[in-house]
């Protein structure tokens, strides 16, 4: 009898030390979640909620557009989360929405773009890449390969996040770089490398900011063109990109792993709000290049919305 009362005391100790309620943590993201990119970061979110047994809510606009994306923060704000992660892809439009959420006292993570300014508008960490040394280690990759003139393709004009790759690209390569600017359209992708080739048989090297809304579409330029001399690389993975690199069709990949970008925050605001845990500081993503020794090995991932 004594052994069941203690049994009975022991499991009433431990549900009184248990959190009672489960965690509200909301995600405000640039991209869309119908974009391959952002599905997989979506994926690690909500992967992050099944782990802990927080209430995930996965909110972005439908296109970028920062008005709208600082009104979605400023939504989330008066819900009154136990934790906000955002993406910080232009400060100015956001940081004033975001230290709203800071001055309410909601704990505010930042992932994917905002590294440098995250800290000065009040997020706890950021969980991502430096965007700028990423460009700059794609652009010495690229120049030690033998590349000499390059263009940057840019699908999301006005990410500071993406304006910052190409910046990177341009040190890190050390020759003339030229930004194509698209929208996120792989046939206008396609097109625009195709033209920018046609009419300077001198570029030899393309720099993607997505794998399947630019990477994909440049390779297909380059083989409707015949020319095997340009090297193609592009951010980020996708199953047809990476099976590109893995074909020697492209240079590599860069990958920033961002289904860990949705998966830490998440994590990291649930156990704060279960336990006041929160990291010491921030968490490198990336950058990874993804080069054809180890391509296939990631194919598959890929294709489940993981890589």
């Amino acid at each position: 009898m004594n052994k069941l009362f203690a049994t009975a005391a022991t499991v009433a100790v431990m549900a009184s030390a248990a959190p009672a309620v489960a965690a509200d943590i909301i995600v405000v993201a640039h991209g869309q979640a119908n974009d391959p990119f952002w599905s997989v970061v979506k994926n690690g979110a909500a992967k992050a909620g099944e782990d802990t047994g927080a209430n995930v809510d996965f909110r972005s606009p439908e296109t970028f557009d920062m008005v709208k994306m600082s009104q979605l923060i400023d939504a989330a704000v008066n819900q009154e989360p136990d934790g906000l992660v955002v993406s910080i892809p232009d400060a100015d439009a956001l940081g004033p929405s975001i230290q709203r959420a800071v001055a309410a006292g909601i704990p505010v993570i930042s992932m994917n773009s905002g590294s440098d300014v995250a800290h000065e508008l009040g997020a706890l960490l950021h969980v991502g890449q430096s965007e700028f040394d990423a460009g700059k280690a794609a652009g010495e990759k690229l120049a030690s390969m033998g590349g000499t003139k390059g263009i940057c393709v840019n699908q999301e004009v006005g990410n500071v996040a993406l304006d910052m790759r190409c910046d990177g690209f341009a040190e890190g390569f050390g020759n003339e770089v030229t930004v194509i600017p698209t929208m996120t359209d792989p046939a206008e992708v396609e097109s625009k490398v195709r033209a920018a080739l046609e009419s300077d048989p001198d570029v030899d090297t393309v720099l993607g900011l997505g794998a399947s809304l630019v990477g994909e579409p440049a390779v297909a330029a380059v083989t409707a063109l015949g020319r095997d001399d340009v090297l193609v690389a592009s951010f980020d993975l996708s199953a047809g990109f990476l099976q590109a690199v893995a074909d020697g069709k492209a240079a590599f990949a860069i990958d920033q792993q961002q289904f860990l970008q949705g998966y830490l925050p998440v994590t990291f605001l649930a156990l704060h709000a279960d336990y006041g845990l929160m990291p010491g500081g921030d968490v490198a993503s990336g950058p990874n290049l993804v080069t054809q020794d180890s391509a296939a090995q990631v194919i598959d991932l890929s294709a489940e919305g993981i890589r």
